[in-house]
């Protein structure tokens, strides 16, 4: 047994992984591990917050050091042991000749100092700021059948070029586009003015010229489906027909404009569950380009988007990208309440438009709206056991309209006259149902038709009374 009075160091690096020692040259609460720790912090520590501290788990034996705190000394004392323990999994490092393998090797980050050692060791590349000399190194075309993720798109000759910027802020068009692979880029392009006409990075034939093969054998063609012109004082207008336009070098007055200039390029790709390339559309934003603004910057973006999807806008790849907004939602639940049900349920009932009234007669005009016989709403509610259920729930279950008729007329030739009609609500009380459970409700509309008919009566003609007066006084004196 190993008291506090002994050094941390007889542990080795074992006493280095403490989890709770947060707080630098402080001591933290409940960290018996905590080398910054001392007698004093101990008489307030109510237990350790970590008792075990194991090496590696990944070898077969490992040491383990188990803390705890003696609180009957005067002041209390860290106590400590140093321990074996045994890897019980056939799966474990018994001995390792090469250490640094267990654990990830920080990055050496480039700086003033070793910035000439780390060019010795990379591969290198070019620092041609000319971007649009022609790159003739031509990758190998891929033998699958199929585009995987990060492969290059392959055209007909080449592959499909994505300017970007490499070492510098200036534009490269040695960059593939790569499937599946969003980019959004800027750069700029160091231009003469004079030879503008005569620059492929910026002409839009140099971006939908290429053919795209769809699996390495069948070719999609590139299609422009917008082209917005920016005047010299940013106003934006777009053009009502796609076709292709070239730079041209404008003379005005003392200065020289170049207009119909690429500024920005934006491809849309769309894709298959099997890796094949479908379809590409291609937008431009082209601008007058003046000695004012030159170097030139420009911008590119692609996307891909699966065929029979709606894309998602994203804000960030995974963090989130300045200028993007926040992306936000709510969260939705297939539950209802209780009265929202009831209102759903009772205006399925009702339909549309319940009448208020009904005709006695197949032939009752509308304006003899005194003839016509008013509906007898009822509503009516039963309790499911004779009692009222704790957090039940009243819904309508059913719907039944009763209507009572009778024989209108001569015994000969009677007809069917209506005299009454009752429409009855009748709901029952269900209890409410947990978060995430189901229940199924079986709702109903019955109608019913009542004979109220009574039996015919023969008719007669009254019997003759006499209708005699008398004088008053005819029976005088005797009555």
């Amino acid at each position: 047994m190993i008291t506090a009075h002994c050094s941390l160091d007889l542990l080795g690096s074992v006493a280095a992984l403490c989890v709770c020692d947060l707080s630098p040259a402080q001591c933290d609460v409940n960290c018996c591990c905590d080398p910054d720790c001392s007698s004093v912090d101990f008489s307030v520590f109510s237990a350790c917050s970590v008792p075990v501290v194991t090496g590696d788990s990944q070898f077969c034996s490992q040491k383990a050091v188990i803390y705890s705190l003696n609180f009957t000394a005067n002041p209390p004392q860290r106590v400590f042991e140093l321990v074996d323990q045994i890897n019980p999994s056939i799966f474990c490092i018994h001995i390792t000749n090469y250490k640094p393998a267990l654990s990830f090797i920080n990055p050496e980050v480039p700086d003033e100092n070793n910035f000439d050692t780390l060019m010795k060791t990379s591969d290198g590349f070019t620092l041609n700021a000319e971007s649009y000399i022609s790159f003739t190194t031509k990758l190998d075309i891929p033998t699958a059948a199929k585009y995987e993720y990060g492969v290059p798109l392959q055209t007909s000759d080449s592959f499909l070029r994505f300017p970007s910027s490499l070492t510098s802020s200036l534009c490269t068009d040695n960059n593939p586009a790569a499937f599946l692979v969003n980019q959004a880029v800027k750069c700029t392009r160091k231009i003469n003015l004079e030879q503008c006409e005569e620059i492929e990075a910026l002409s839009m034939a140099f971006y939908s010229s290429p053919e795209i093969l769809r699996v390495f054998t069948l070719q999609v063609p590139i299609t422009v489906q917008s082209i917005v012109i920016q005047s010299l004082n940013k106003t934006l207008t777009r053009r009502e027909d796609t076709d292709v336009l070239q730079p041209t070098l404008v003379n005005a007055g003392h200065f020289s404009l170049c207009v119909n200039v690429v500024l920005e390029v934006k491809y849309s790709l769309t894709y298959t569950d099997a890796g094949e390339v479908t379809k590409a559309d291609l937008s431009f934003l082209l601008g007058t380009v003046s000695s004012v603004v030159v170097p030139l910057q420009q911008k590119f973006e692609i996307h891909f988007l699966q065929e029979n999807t709606q894309p998602v806008p994203l804000s960030g790849n995974p963090g989130y990208v300045v200028g993007l907004p926040l992306a936000a939602g709510f969260q939705l639940t297939g539950a209802l309440p209780c009265q929202l049900v009831a209102q759903k349920v009772k205006s399925l009932l009702w339909g549309q438009g319940f009448p208020d009234y009904v005709a006695p007669f197949g032939n009752s005009q509308a304006q003899d709206m005194l003839d016509w016989v008013p509906i007898h709403f009822i509503t009516q509610s039963f309790n499911r056991k004779h009692f009222v259920l704790q957090d039940s729930c009243q819904l309508p279950g059913a719907l039944v309209i009763e209507v009572k008729w009778t024989k209108y007329g001569s015994l000969l030739n009677p007809q069917a006259k209506i005299v009454n009609v009752t429409a009855n609500l009748i709901s029952s009380s269900f209890p409410e149902a947990n978060s995430g459970n189901e229940r199924t409700i079986l709702i109903s509309t019955a109608v019913t038709f009542v004979d109220v008919s009574a039996p015919a009566e023969a008719g007669f003609r009254a019997p003759p009374a006499i209708n005699a007066r008398l004088p008053f006084n005819f029976f005088f004196p005797f009555v």
